[in-house]
């Protein structure tokens, strides 16, 4: 068991190799190299163990790691623009399962349904076990994309030049990794 004293915050070592193998997972899928993600992750944690006296217990051990670990990637991708690796991107083309008509509009049987107060998941340890396990389900590009935006929170001019997109390459992916998540949650949550 490691402990910091100044701080009296305990890492236990059953909770920190838990919690070093979902970080591993979210940084392989951000920067696509075992190598990088490992450095990450390991600079992560040294961070967290380093600084164990400014964690103020304002959110959980793990959104606190996280957002090290997040600070991290996005140094490591922000470098990278010098020399952007460019992936295929396979989803950009035209889906056939669209959910919308030619004029935009829902296709019919294709309109969501309201999900109602949506406020209270926020802290629901279970929704959450569900919306990561319909993120891994993602095509690879869409849920790097939609991570590196909403989760890392680098904007569109950051996503596209690293990963050398257009915008509307990225609004495109954007776009059905939020579709294939409100059908996933939808089926796998608000049935």
């Amino acid at each position: 068991m490691v402990q910091e004293h100044q701080s009296d915050v305990t890492f236990r070592d059953e909770d920190l190799d838990g919690l070093r193998k979902q970080m591993l997972s979210f940084a392989r899928l951000q920067l696509s190299d075992e190598h990088l993600a490992e450095d990450a992750v390991q600079e992560a944690l040294a961070g967290a163990l380093k600084n164990a006296s400014s964690f103020s217990r304002q959110s959980t051990l793990k959104t606190w790691v996280f957002s090290i670990l997040k600070r991290k990637i996005a140094d490591i991708l922000r470098g990278q623009y010098r020399e952007p690796v460019r992936e295929a991107c396979k989803d950009c083309a035209t889906d056939d399962d669209e959910p919308f008509d030619d004029r935009g509009h829902w296709q019919a049987g294709a309109t969501p349904r309201r999900w109602g107060d949506t406020h209270a998941l926020t802290d629901n340890t279970e929704f959450w076990q569900v919306f990561d396990t319909c993120l891994e389900a993602l095509p690879a590009e869409q849920a790097r994309v939609f991570m590196m935006r909403e989760y890392i929170e680098l904007d569109s001019a950051e996503i596209c030049a690293s990963l050398e997109l257009t915008t509307s390459n990225l609004h495109v992916l954007l776009h059905r990794a939020r579709l294939r998540l409100r059908e996933c949650l939808a089926n796998n949550w608000f049935q």
